[in-house]
């Protein structure tokens, strides 16, 4: 069998594959990349048992059909330091022997036999099936994922909750301190269904998904989902279990209303930040008239900062706390230059928005507030 391609694209496609495989696997096969020929397309996959990613490649040459496996180190430190060129693969796949030529030299090496190599199982015929643009559903797991919890005792708040219902395709993830809820109008079914994403999948899709309107398929039931997206698939293992009930922890009346430059807010975050108690990260907000200040101390090493941007404030004046970093984080992922910070009282939780929401969506980020003492 021979078959060429650009050495570029398969390094890329493999780079992505890699982050499948587990460091550690019981079984030696997992710790190689499964190559397919078919007619003028190659296949290649990778998988830790849970998760299988599938990527497909077009052919500039084939000669013959067959499948081999390849130990993952061996083909990726073959590949990474090549310039974009052609590169041709003959492989016996009698003898398990691969011979790779590009401009300057070969390489050659022993594959494995592919039959023990776990395949993605087919979705069944009752499973739930939606479609999502791949930038949109890229931009949602990237906005999510930093509030996932990594807990034992409620393993359900690990991953990224779908939630399909006759309004929206709800988004969220909460770790019980922040929440993101992102709403997309576009997306619903008059049948309600949902699922949890477990993180590693989710950080394969975020590292893969083109940033273009192509469309990504997901088909998901009780235990599992495949999602085929442009010259893809990835077929994982869900988080089983009931997801809590989001909406009932958002807060629908803070009357105080602070609309603020993100990027302003995060600069002054940054700034305060580090002479905050290290234990807490607690940073004080005191809104009053057109000023926002920043508060932080930290009284057993006598450290402490202030500073003070402007903001345009609708309600009463108040001090509130949260935990610095977590602040930080939601302004960093909810991609937008200007918020509104909507506030009830110090026990209450804030709600962040961006100023003006995205087309047919709806962004919400939550953070609790933490205990002042004075």
């Amino acid at each position: 069998m021979r078959f060429t391609l650009s050495s570029t694209a398969l390094n890329n496609r493999l780079i992505s594959l890699s982050k499948v495989i587990n460091s550690k696997s019981s079984l030696q096969i997992l710790n190689c990349i499964l190559f397919q020929v078919t007619g003028d397309k190659l296949t290649i996959t990778a998988s830790d048992n849970e998760n299988v990613m599938q990527s497909i490649i077009e052919l500039e040459m084939a000669e013959g059909e067959g499948q081999f496996a390849i130990a993952s180190h061996t083909i990726l430190d073959a590949m990474k330091d090549l310039a974009e060129q052609p590169v041709t693969f003959n492989v016996d796949l009698n003898m398990l022997t691969v011979t790779i030529s590009h401009q300057s030299g070969e390489y050659n090496f022993t594959a494995q036999n592919a039959d023990g190599f776990p395949l993605p199982q087919k979705m069944g015929d009752n499973a739930t099936t939606l479609t999502i643009s791949s930038n949109v559903l890229a931009d949602n797991i990237s906005r999510s994922l930093f509030a996932t919890a990594q807990e034992e005792i409620r393993p359900v708040m690990n991953g990224i909750y779908f939630d399909l219902t006759p309004d929206s395709l709800t988004i969220v993830a909460t770790d019980g301190h922040k929440l993101v809820r992102s709403r997309n109008f576009n997306i619903k079914s008059e049948a309600p269904a949902s699922f949890i994403l477990p993180k590693k999948p989710a950080n394969l899709l975020k590292n893969t998904l083109e940033k273009n309107d192509s469309e990504v398929t997901i088909k998901f039931d009780s235990q599992a989902a495949e999602i085929e997206f442009e010259n893809g698939t990835l077929n994982c293992r869900l988080i089983e279990g009931r997801y809590p009930n989001y909406n009932s922890v958002i807060p629908t009346d803070n009357p105080n209303l602070i609309t603020i430059d993100s990027k302003a807010l995060m600069a002054a975050l940054r700034h305060v930040l580090p002479f905050a108690s290290e234990s807490s990260q607690l940073v004080k907000l005191k809104v009053d008239a057109n000023a926002l200040e920043l508060n932080s101390e930290d009284i057993d090493f006598a450290t402490s900062a202030k500073e003070s941007i402007p903001c345009e404030f609708v309600g009463q004046p108040l001090m509130i706390g949260f935990k610095g970093s977590s602040l930080l984080e939601i302004l960093s992922n909810i991609g937008s230059d200007e918020i509104v910070i909507q506030l009830a009282d110090p026990s209450r939780a804030g709600i962040i928005v961006p100023a003006i929401q995205p087309e047919d969506q709806d962004i919400l980020m939550l953070i609790m507030p933490m205990l002042l003492n004075d």
